[in-house]
């Protein structure tokens, strides 16, 4: 029988399982996808949590606050920790601890406990980093953007997946008999059941690299355990280059979440859609997520292989460009037609420039992988954070405007006029942000690498290439 491979993958061959990186890489995007099931699992039951808690409305946005929040400190940590003990390890308590809070919301009674279990769920969006980490230890240089932007593109999809199979795995716990009204409490408890259960996967079937280990590798001598902790943290916190990449990750992530997040009624105020058309073409433009991000690192290998890394910032540039564009025009635009034209090309380019980003991340500091993709990761979050308070605040004071105004016109003049101003408002939010995309793509072109990283990455290339037999 034929010996593992023990080299970094130079091609993604995804039916080659005998091979440890491409069977780490279906592993880990399967955790990461099962990771935002459970994270985004309880969004298509907030109707019935609203009834069955009686949550008020200003509970409801807190509980999104909650979730967002967990999830930025649980990045920045879960970097760290991957640098000192590995990927395989952090994966495996992510997924077991973080199977405890989804487990536990089928079981809250008031609002309180409910608020901090969304806090807690939070926490497993940091499955994100990890997954990154764990690619980019896998992969060759030559492959390792398409490899980080296609195991973070499927596994995105869990995100969008839970509209349908949450409610499918509800439909099935009623057909047992239960109730429908108490369905979602049993549904997150099996996702919860699911999280723990690829906890145990992930720590009986993957290596932290192709040679072993973390404590295997230090064992054996081959990786010194060197006390340089502090200081190489201390080195990438001072790297200008990884905060430039924080700010670009907010305008594309983070932009896309908190966009998805308000298309719905977006389309239905602007366009006059009906509900379930809406959602249909927000869960449409999610499940680009099987090709854009890896058309993105693609690319951005791509151009790394014509230009250097200098050609892989490049690229990172003109899409971040493109998606600020597509979105502003959208913006402004009244025909549902051409609404979908830009909107779709927005989805595109807002999932490849996030490829393209951790196309980049990789060569920042070889020696803190896992730091660096947690605080760029981080920045997704912070960003949609920001842009729905942005939104929001817009919203709120075109509402009051039109209120205000139509005030003596009755009940029906007064709801049209907010439906109104707040569509009107948040279309010039998304004008605003896709200004400031653009302010972050030409950002990005201040990142710079020196000479000695140019040289590194095409030795490193060559000797991969060699070890797998590729090039003789």
């Amino acid at each position: 029988m034929k010996e593992f491979v023990s080299a970094k993958a130079t091609k993604l061959e995804l039916l080659n399982l005998r091979s440890i990186p491409i069977r780490t890489f279906w592993i880990t995007s399967i955790a990461f996808f099962i990771c935002f099931f459970a994270w985004f699992g309880i969004v298509p039951f907030m109707p019935d949590v609203v009834k069955d808690l009686g949550l008020t409305p200003t509970q409801k946005w807190n509980s999104i606050i909650l979730a967002v929040s967990g999830t930025v400190f649980a990045r920045l940590l879960i970097g760290k920790l991957c640098d000192k003990y590995g990927p395989r390890l952090c994966y495996t308590y992510l997924l077991i601890l973080g199977s405890i809070p989804v487990i536990l919301l089928g079981f809250v009674q008031t609002p309180l406990q409910f608020l901090i279990c969304r806090l807690f769920i939070g926490f497993i969006g940091a499955s994100f980093v990890i997954t990154q980490f764990h690619t980019s230890i896998m992969f060759a240089p030559n492959i390792v953007g398409t490899a980080n932007a296609t195991s973070a593109g499927w596994g995105n999809l869990g995100g969008g997946a839970n509209r349908l199979g949450m409610p499918l795995i509800a439909a099935g716990v009623v057909s047992f008999g239960i109730a429908d009204e108490v369905a979602w409490r049993y549904s997150m408890v099996i996702a919860g059941v699911i999280c723990f259960s690829m906890g145990l996967i992930y720590y009986f079937f993957t290596r932290d690299t192709p040679e072993g280990n973390f404590k295997e590798l230090k064992l054996a001598g081959k990786m010194p355990n060197l006390k340089k902790d502090e200081v190489s943290f201390l080195s990438t916190l001072k790297d200008y280059r990884v905060w430039i990449l924080f700010l670009v990750y907010a305008a594309c992530f983070g932009i896309e979440l908190t966009v998805y997040g308000t298309m719905d009624d977006y389309l239905q105020n602007r366009f006059g859609l009906d509900r379930s058309t809406a959602g249909n073409l927000v869960l449409s433009f999610a499940l680009m997520n099987i090709f854009a991000r890896t058309l993105g690192g693609y690319f951005g290998d791509l151009f790394g292989k014509l230009r250097g890394l200098r050609g892989r910032v490049i690229f990172l540039a003109l899409i971040l460009a493109t998606e600020g564009l597509m979105l502003s025009i959208f913006s402004v635009t009244t025909s549902l037609v051409f609404g979908m034209i830009f909107l779709i090309a927005f989805s595109l380019t807002v999932q490849m420039a996030e490829g393209a980003t951790f196309s980049v991340v990789p060569f920042i500091n070889k020696k803190a992988i896992g730091s660096i993709s947690g605080i760029v990761g981080a920045g997704g979050n912070v960003g949609a954070f920001l842009a729905a308070m942005l939104l929001k605040s817009k919203s709120a004071v075109a509402e009051s405007a039109a209120i205000a105004a139509n005030s003596e016109l009755g009940e029906q003049a007064v709801k049209a006029a907010q439906t109104t101003a707040a569509a009107s408002a948040v279309s010039s939010g998304f004008f605003v942000i896709g200004g400031f995309i653009v302010l972050a793509a030409l950002l990005s072109l201040a990142i710079k690498f020196a000479t000695a990283d140019e040289m590194a990455v095409i030795e490193e290339t060559k000797a991969e290439l060699i070890l797998s037999g590729v090039d003789k």
